[in-house]
């Protein structure tokens, strides 16, 4: 399983880079070790044309490394707190993508006022605390803000977005999106003032994207 999973982290950190979520070696995407309080995560400060299978590493939730050659990245235990606190939750991702950014550096949540946003998040995506790399902190406020929240994603505080998910995989996609409606957003603003959705048409356009839209048995 481990070895699985250390070929699909490594395989969707490309994902970051095709779509334009990453600069340099920033970024990370992590899966939960199911059964185990174990991660598997990027190693810290790794080019990723270097990334390989065997170079993603394996931490538990307090961010030890537990097997491979490289530091885990300095979001580890970040990751590991979401875990720890989120047990229904299998992936998380962290970019530095620009548009989402540019909210987090405003400290604004992006509100819902496209289809599109309804259908992935549920509503506005929130904005969580500032906090310093390095330690669970980052976590704790993840944790804090989406709790009860319909949002994969939140916007730390003049750092950038984070994304959950129910596999590393819809995590990343949760990155994607939110970038996505990011830049939507934004080039609406420029237009001028911009309402959003209706209570009851995010709820209805939710419930149908994440129950219907799609086809039968692919979740």
């Amino acid at each position: 399983m481990i070895e699985k999973l250390r070929a699909e982290v490594c395989e969707l950190h490309r994902e970051l880079i095709r779509w334009g979520l990453v600069a340099w070696t920033a970024g990370n995407v992590s899966a939960r070790v199911p059964g185990e309080d174990l991660l598997v995560i990027k190693p810290s400060g790794v080019s990723y044309d270097d990334l390989t299978p065997e170079a993603m590493v394996v931490a538990d939730f307090s961010g030890k490394l537990v097997d491979g050659h490289h530091s885990p990245s300095s979001d580890t235990e970040a990751h590991g707190y979401v875990y720890a606190h989120m047990p229904h939750i299998g992936g998380v991702v962290h970019t530095h993508s620009p548009y989402a950014t540019a909210w987090a550096a405003r400290g604004e949540p992006i509100p819902c006022s496209i289809t599109a946003m309804a259908d992935e998040f549920g509503g506005d995506i929130p904005v969580g605390p500032f906090a310093l790399i390095g330690s669970d902190a980052i976590g704790r406020g993840i944790v804090e803000t989406l709790t009860g929240h319909r949002s994969p994603a939140v916007l730390m505080r003049q750092h950038g977005p984070f994304t959950v998910g129910a596999t590393a995989k819809a995590a990343v996609k949760a990155a994607v999106m939110c970038e996505d409606v990011a830049r939507t957003m934004h080039f609406a603003r420029q237009l001028g003032s911009v309402e959003r959705l209706p209570a009851e048409a995010v709820d209805s356009l939710h419930d149908r994207y994440q129950n219907v839209y799609g086809q039968k048995g692919a979740r």
